[in-house]
């Protein structure tokens, strides 16, 4: 009968309230939770039953079903919204939905709300050229506040102060400690700490110390702490291209281009500020993807915290000069979020900005064309028009052990925060020798090499042919090459011992890469061009020897093989060897 008595008022009162709302604002509804079967959905749609009102569930297709309360207007929505999160009755990232992304209604069981002739839709706008897409609307936000009492006693403002929520009393602790007048617990409890600040902020803005702050008292303090928002252009920017609407600091970033799976946003005033909506479909699989791809980004610096879950990922990057914050959800197929970019040491305004973003998102029907990518800006160094993060410097190094260390220039070690073989494997230096200039690394997981070093014990012959591994191009190519040269000396040019002149056109990744005979073995470790005044021919290189390089590491403990003699290796063979032994060694800011 229960059940009867839900499908009928469904009826009679839901279905022309989503007409009516219709043909004056937005219907939309707050979406508390989405499930991956219909026997898990329909369960946790009637435990919120009991305690929340105009519970519905509906499919999303994908196989994933929503729960959400509603139909309500948009204001409606809104202030209910703020009033289930402060009360705690709804997950923390609920939000506002509307009834396009619904599909067939599972519950109350007999109602299909949606199922109703609504008034005709709006005809869409004219869809702009891929050249010049259409601007996201901006629309002002605009909160109505209630008139403060004028006069109110004490004993007047204590009366209204209970009706604050656990969430409203948190606030404004929250604005306390911010103004420098409470450092204690977060807990919305007025206790003999809260009432103490409260008088002490009184004091100091000149108001009759009673610890009991009245309702214009809360309105200015709060005031206070939110003024730091002041000038943003706080917006509701709907972009229905890449199915988003969210909260922007529009005096801020304005829309600049669509690159899938990013609508991007760039700085438009004098804080350096960026903001990217996240919209493509996808599956887990996607998601774990993009979350991988977006840490190789300049945009996400290496270093802050990153989680990631079955449905969702948020990384945080910091370094000197910004932090990158990123959410991003899966849900029914589609993977949609944001990141903000924000100066490094303006932490205040950014997690505001961040707070207000994350709790007015709203998905959209839609997402943006993964086959509309590709504009312009397009190079093996970008992703959807964004820089990868680059090292520093990167040259070349080798293997001279089973258990991975690596001998390589001391040029790749400066000044740097962090060390890397490739672009993951992190490196600590084990010795880093100026007068010889030979650096040795050590991986901090273990590996496996392929082929080390051999060193030569024998003087090598003058004019005969050498090759050098290494990666001239500091890792575009993506793998190491070989040039091909000639010894031409032993010495150096000044007749130092233990260098050898190569005649050879090197580049500069090179340094740092092994310097083979024809049969293959180590003769020497490339050193990198001087940049003094003396311009030399760019074919006259030079190397040292394999003989400092060995007792380097046998200085440090480490055993380098040594052969006196091996059979002649095919140059085909010995490009082989020379990219199983060569790796490229990047130095990070």
């Amino acid at each position: 009968m229960k059940r009867l008595f839900v499908a009928l008022f469904a009826a009679l009162f839901i279905a022309p309230l989503i007409a009516q709302a219709q043909s004056s604002e937005d219907v939309v509804w707050i979406q508390i939770e989405a499930q991956p079967n219909l026997a898990k959905a329909t369960q946790r749609a009637r435990a919120y039953a009991n305690g929340l009102e105009d519970v519905n569930g509906f499919s999303l297709g994908g196989g994933w079903y929503a729960i959400a309360v509603g139909p309500y207007r948009r204001s409606d929505a809104e202030q209910l919204l703020r009033s289930y999160l402060r009360e705690g009755l709804i997950p923390r990232d609920s939000y506002l939905q509307f009834s396009e992304r619904f599909r067939q209604q599972f519950w109350p069981v007999g109602v299909n709300v949606l199922n109703i002739p609504l008034m005709a839709p709006v005809e869409p706008a004219q869809t702009a050229e891929p050249d010049a897409p259409a601007q996201p609307e901006q629309v002002a936000v605009q909160p109505q506040l209630p008139e403060p009492p004028v006069g109110e006693t004490p004993a007047q403002a204590q009366r209204s102060e209970r009706e604050l929520t656990r969430q409203d009393r948190e606030a404004l602790q929250i604005a306390l400690q911010w103004a420098g007048f409470y450092n204690s617990t977060i807990d919305g409890a007025f206790g003999r700490g809260t009432r103490q600040s409260m008088a002490d902020w009184q004091s100091a803005n000149g108001y009759e110390v009673t610890g009991i702050l009245t309702t214009q008292q809360r309105a200015d303090l709060l005031g206070e702490y939110n003024a730091v928002l002041d000038g943003l252009g706080l917006q509701t920017v709907r972009d229905a291209r890449a199915g988003i609407e969210i909260t922007m600091p529009t005096k801020l970033v304005s829309f600049a281009t669509y690159e899938p799976p990013f609508a991007q946003y760039n700085a438009t005033g004098d804080i350096n500020a960026r903001v990217l909506l996240i919209s493509q479909e996808g599956d887990q699989d996607t998601l774990f993807g993009l979350y991988d791809v977006m840490q190789t980004l300049e945009i996400v610096p290496p270093e802050g915290p990153r989680e990631r879950k079955s449905n969702r990922f948020e990384l945080i990057g910091e370094n000197g000069r910004i932090v990158s914050q990123t959410q991003a959800y899966l849900e029914g197929g589609q993977i949609k979020g944001f990141t903000l970019i924000w100066p490094a040491g303006d932490e205040d305004r950014r997690r505001r900005v961040f707070a207000e973003m994350t709790k007015s998102l709203v998905r959209l029907p839609g997402v943006l064309d993964a086959a509309a990518g590709g504009g312009d800006d397009q190079a093996i160094d970008l992703v959807a028009g964004l820089q990868i993060r680059l090292p520093k410097i990167s040259r070349s190094g080798f293997f001279i052990d089973s258990n991975g260390t690596i001998a390589t220039t001391i040029e790749a070690l400066q000044s740097c925060s962090r060390v890397t073989l490739d672009d993951e494997t992190e490196l600590d230096t084990v010795v880093n020798d100026a007068a010889s200039g030979i650096a040795l690394l050590k991986p901090r997981s273990p590996l496996a090499p392929v082929e080390i070093a051999n060193f030569n014990t024998v003087p090598p012959r003058l004019q005969s042919e050498i090759a050098v591994g290494g990666f001239p191009y500091e890792g575009v190519l993506g793998a190491a090459t070989v040039t091909f040269g000639a010894l031409a000396d032993v010495r150096g040019l000044q007749g130092e011992e233990n260098i050898a002149r190569l005649t050879l056109a090197a580049q500069a990744g090179d340094a740092g890469g092994p310097v083979f005979d024809s049969n293959g073995r180590v003769l020497g470790m490339l050193l990198p061009r001087a940049n003094g005044a003396q311009q030399l021919p760019d074919d006259v290189n030079f190397a040292i020897e394999s003989k400092a390089i060995a007792a380097v590491a046998q200085a440090a403990g480490i055993t380098v093989q040594t052969a006196v003699s091996a059979g002649l290796l095919k140059p085909q063979d010995l490009r082989e060897k020379a990219k199983d032994m060569t790796v490229l060694v990047n130095c990070w800011e």
